[in-house]
């Protein structure tokens, strides 16, 4: 595994396309149901994004919404910015903002961070060298990002191996669809379930998304 060390002694540990299917393999042989979805639908595809404002843009949109949905708006607001920057998006109004399909909220969620990001206050180059608890600290002392926001950052853009988002419907669904858990079992108890994959929760929660996208009926 690639493992690097922040300037503040505590290690983070990522995945690459040379280790990720040899991760996906031992996540196989320690749990049967994650084996069972690979034999079933094969490797997971390995979800990677860009570390860029533009790409941050698109988690915010994709929030609450399907992602057709967010998919679309992202889209328009690449058409009408031609590059998708925050200097860009700050000189767009809120009716140019609204005719993309940006919501109101969405609206003051993008500008801010083109803000923090304009002003210097966020740098996503240093972001990328910070251990994941202090990545998620700056990112969600920004408006309308949370928790959710910052897992999809740290997983697909940063790509760090060891992260569960207990608030993804689609992995929570698949997860209990995968172990056969009731509908209303708590969050403690998946994240209990979730734990036994340490230190690869990223590429279980990976194999999990491809079950819920690869299955016909999904819940």
């Amino acid at each position: 595994m690639g493992i690097e060390k922040p300037a503040n002694d505590s290690f983070f540990e990522t995945f690459s396309s040379e280790n990720f299917h040899t991760i996906c393999d031992q996540l196989a042989d320690m749990d049967s149901d994650l084996g069972a979805i690979i034999k079933d639908h094969g490797y997971p595809p390995m979800w990677t994004r860009p570390n860029t404002y533009e790409t941050l843009v698109h988690i915010i949109l994709e929030q609450q919404v399907s992602l057709a949905s967010a998919l679309a708006a992202l889209k328009k607001l690449q058409e009408k910015t031609i590059t998708l920057t925050p200097e860009n998006i700050l000189k767009l109004s809120d009716e140019e903002l609204k005719a993309c399909y940006v919501s109101r909220q969405k609206t003051i969620y993008l500008r801010s961070l083109a803000l923090a990001l304009v002003e210097k206050r966020l740098d996503l180059d240093v972001l990328g060298r910070l251990p994941n608890d202090d990545v998620r600290s700056q990112l969600t002392a920004l408006k309308g990002i949370g928790n959710w926001t910052t897992d999809v950052y740290l997983m697909f853009v940063l790509q760090r191996a060891d992260i569960f988002p207990v608030g993804d419907l689609a992995a929570v669904n698949a997860l209990k669809r995968a172990k056969k858990l009731p509908k209303e079992t708590p969050r403690e108890n998946l994240l209990e379930v979730a734990a036994f994959w340490k230190p690869y929760r990223t590429v279980a929660t990976m194999i999990l998304w491809h079950h819920y996208l690869s299955s016909p009926f999904r819940s």
